[in-house]
């Protein structure tokens, strides 16, 4: 994404396919920028074009569906983690104001015996648009795959083994989740679409947005713009990432606001890819990360009890 100066870019294929020179700076660029913004655009990121665009044509035509057949996706015991989320259910974590958005969430598909297949529920089919759910598919496996080479990176500039996430990661618990923030009809309460947060989850890789909005925090306390460039993915890291390294990589606060007012009329699409490790992976801050200068800030705790926590500060559980 075109960014402010504030906001580095990366290329993936310095890691991936380049020489142990260009790979070893990559990993210095990616986890430096990691320390001191906390987000990071990623060009070469291996989710093609054709892809992407396949991806928001059938976001687009979800969200045109009626309301009714919209709902009829909408399984409240899943707790959003699955299929439909209407518009209004969730909100930031310490705010009562729900956030101006719809969503619908794509979860893991077990490929092989691996008895975790047991704790996700099955992915809900979109029977009104046939390509809704194997583009998903295919668009989950691409942004898993970047997802884990940037996890490799940052395994190595925190001196662990490259492939540290890796069996966490495996059969894992992410989420692509695709927003509807609606046309605005009426003077709104607040600027904001989506009030200021952190990510849960270990990394989250977002592709480009129909719309201008989102913004980060950065470390003097401006907000940010983010704008899109087609080729680049934006990547920050995420709470349990802050925890494992005992806030040494910071999860960076972001939010959405509204368009300027010539342009309510139109919706914000956004899909972000929310990646998660599996329940079982403890959050236990990184020895290498406690020192005296930063000392253990956080209590153990697994990935799975610490998303559960989460979703119900964020209204998705009760």
């Amino acid at each position: 994404m075109a960014l402010t100066q504030s906001i580095p870019v990366v290329d993936l294929a310095a890691f991936t396919s380049g020489d142990a020179a260009s790979k070893a700076a990559f990993v210095e660029q990616l986890g430096k920028a990691y320390e001191e913004v906390g987000f990071v655009a990623v060009k070469n990121h291996g989710i093609s074009d054709d892809l992407i665009a396949k991806l928001y044509k059938y976001v687009q035509l979800f969200f045109t569906l009626p309301a009714d057949i919209k709902r009829s996706y909408e399984i409240p015991e899943l707790a959003g983690q699955r299929g439909y989320t209407s518009f209004g259910k969730e909100h930031a974590k310490g705010y009562d104001a729900p956030d101006l958005k719809e969503f619908f969430q794509f979860g893991q598909t077990v490929e092989d015996e691996d008895p975790i297949s047991n704790e996700y529920p099955p992915n809900v089919a979109v029977k009104e648009i046939p390509a809704f759910s194997p583009t998903f598919y295919d668009a989950y496996r691409a942004f898993e795959k970047s997802g884990k080479a940037l996890l490799q990176a940052i395994a190595l500039y925190l001196g662990l083994d490259e492939h540290y996430f890796d069996e966490y990661i495996h059969n894992g618990n992410s989420i692509l989740r695709a927003i509807h923030y609606p046309p605005i009809t009426q003077e709104p309460a607040s600027a904001i679409r989506a009030e200021q947060h952190e990510d849960i989850n270990l990394i989250t890789l977002l592709v480009g947005a129909s719309a201008d909005g989102l913004q980060i925090l950065d470390k003097q306390d401006n907000w940010v713009p983010v704008t899109s460039l087609p080729e680049q993915i934006v990547v920050n890291v995420g709470d349990m990432l802050q925890r494992l390294t005992n806030n040494r990589l910071k999860s960076t606060t972001h939010r959405v606001v509204n368009p300027p007012r010539d342009m309510w009329h139109t919706s914000r699409f956004s899909i972000p890819f929310f990646l998660h490790p599996k329940s079982e992976m403890p959050l236990n801050a990184l020895e290498s990360c406690v020192t005296e200068d930063n000392p253990l800030a956080y209590e153990p705790i697994t990935a799975g009890e610490y998303l559960d926590e989460r979703l119900r500060e964020i209204g998705l559980k009760k």
